[in-house]
C-alpha cells in the first residue's frame, strides 16, 4: 500500500471495500459452487459508479480518477479488492479500456463502447490465451480473414476470464498484415463459451471458439498489424493490476499469520516468542516489503508512460509471482493444521496468488521477456 495516500484516495478506498463487504463476504466466496455466477451485472454496475472503470478513461469520455493518476489509483482499488478475494471484471475490463484508450485516433472510433464500459453498463475481456500455448500475445493462430466489409474470425481462445458474462471480446487475431485486435461481439453468429475449471473460487474462466463469425471493419481496435504497443499497453496494465493484489493478498495473509503466532501458545509460550519463528518472519516481511517496493515503481512507470515500464512490470511480475507463493505456503505451515482447512480464509488466498502468478505470463516468461529487453 502506498504511504502517503490523499483524503480522497482513502474515501475511494473505503467506499470499494464497503461496496464488497456488502454482498461479497469471504463467507459467500467460500460457498461459491460450480456452475453459480460469481458476481452480478447490477454489482459491477454500482462499483462503476464508484469509479472502478474509469480511472485510465479521459474525462472527456466519461472517465477520470480521484488522484489525476488513473494507474496508481486502480492498483490501489485492486489491493483493496484483493484483500476480500473479490470477484467482478476489474481486470479485464480496465485492460481492455488501456487498449481502446491507447488506440484512439489510429482507428475506428470506439470512443462510445469506452463510455459503456466506464459506466458499468457493458463488460469486456481480453481474449489472448490459446489452448495448449504458453503466453505469447504477439503470436496468434486466431486468424481474421479479410472480406468486404469486414473479417471472418477462425480460431478457439482459452483462460478468457470472466467469459461468460462478457458482451464484448477483445480477440487478438493474426492478419495478414501481422497482429491485430477485434472487438467482437460474444452475441455474434459463431461465437461460442466453454466454462473451464478454476482454481479461484471468485473468478471464472471460459473457452471462446470463433467459427467463421463474420464482424465489420469498424470492429478493428487500433492499425492493423501494427498493434504491438497497443498489446504492450494492455499487457503492463494486467500486470501492475495483478501485482496489486498479489501484495494485498500477501498482506492480509502475513497479518493473520503473524496474529495467530502471538494467540497461539507452545509449551507455555506464544509461538511468535521463539527464534526460528522470528528468522522465518523477518524473511517474510522483507519479501512482502521488497513486493510493494517493485510494484509501486512499476506503477509509477505504467503511470508516466516511462521507457523503463517494460522492464519494470517485468521486474514486478517475476519477483512477486514467486515470493507470493514462498509467503503463503509459509504462512499455511505457521498455521499448522488449521492452515489447510476449508473453514480458513488462507486457501482463498492462496487461490488467488497461485492463479495470479501463472496469467498474463509467469514469472519465467517475465524473466525470459526481461533478457529480451536487456539484449535489444
Amino acid at each position: 500500500m502506498e504511504l502517503a495516500l490523499s483524503p480522497d484516495q482513502r474515501l475511494f478506498q473505503a467506499s470499494a471495500r464497503g461496496h464488497l463487504e456488502k454482498e461479497y463476504s469471504l463467507d459467500r466466496v467460500r460457498d461459491m459452487r460450480d456452475g453459480e455466477a460469481r458476481w452480478s451485472k447490477g454489482w459491477w454496475r454500482k462499483g462503476a459508479e464508484l469509479g472502478w472503470a474509469a480511472a485510465l478513461v479521459p474525462e472527456e469520455l466519461g472517465g477520470g480518477s480521484v488522484s489525476g493518476e488513473g494507474v496508481r489509483d486502480l492498483s490501489l482499488l485492486a489491493e483493496e479488492l484483493a484483500a476480500g478475494v473479490a470477484p467482478g471484471p476489474l481486470l479485464p475490463v480496465n485492460v481492455v479500456l488501456a487498449g481502446l484508450v491507447a488506440a484512439a485516433g489510429q482507428g475506428p472510433d470506439h470512443s462510445a463502447v469506452i463510455e459503456e464500459l466506464a459506466s458499468g453498463q457493458t463488460v469486456a475481456t481480453w481474449a489472448v490465451y490459446e489452448p495448449g500455448a504458453a503466453w505469447a500475445p504477439l503470436a496468434p493462430t486466431v486468424t481474421a480473414t479479410p472480406v468486404e466489409g469486414g473479417y471472418l474470425v477462425d480460431g478457439v481462445k482459452d483462460r478468457v476470464q470472466e467469459a461468460d458474462q462478457a458482451e464484448l471480446l477483445l480477440v487478438t487475431v493474426a492478419l495478414p498484415d501481422g497482429t491485430g485486435q477485434l472487438l467482437v461481439p460474444a452475441s455474434a453468429p459463431g461465437v461460442s463459451v466453454e466454462p473451464q475449471w478454476s482454481l479461484d473460487l471468485s473468478r471464472s474462466y471460459g473457452r471462446v471458439g470463433f467459427e467463421q463469425v463474420r464482424i465489420g471493419a469498424d470492429a478493428v481496435v487500433g492499425t492493423p498489424g501494427a498493434c504491438d504497443d497497443v498489446v504492450e499497453r494492455q499487457l503492463q496494465i494486467a500486470v501492475v493490476v495483478q501485482c496489486a493484489e498479489l501484495c494485498a493478498v500477501l498482506d492480509r495473509a502475513f497479518e493473520l499469520t503473524t496474529q495467530w503466532a502471538f494467540d497461539r501458545f507452545s509449551f507455555g509460550r506464544p509461538l511468535a516468542s521463539y527464534q526460528a519463528l522470528k528468522h522465518r518472519f523477518a524473511d517474510m516481511r522483507t519479501w512482502l516489503e521488497a513486493c510493494h517496493a517493485t510494484t509501486q515503481a512499476a506503477a509509477a512507470a505504467v503511470q508516466e508512460e516511462s521507457s523503463e515500464a517494460p522492464r519494470l512490470i517485468s521486474v514486478a511480475k517475476s519477483f512477486v509471482g514467486d515470493r507470493a507463493l514462498v509467503i503463503l505456503q509459509d504462512c499455511v505451515q505457521l498455521h499448522g493444521g488449521i492452515g489447510v482447512t476449508w473453514e480458513h480464509d488462507l486457501h482463498l488466498f492462496l487461490r488467488r496468488a497461485t492463479l495470479q502468478q501463472a496469467h498474463y505470463g509467469t514469472p519465467r516468461d517475465h524473466r525470459v521477456r526481461l533478457a529480451q529487453l536487456a539484449s535489444g
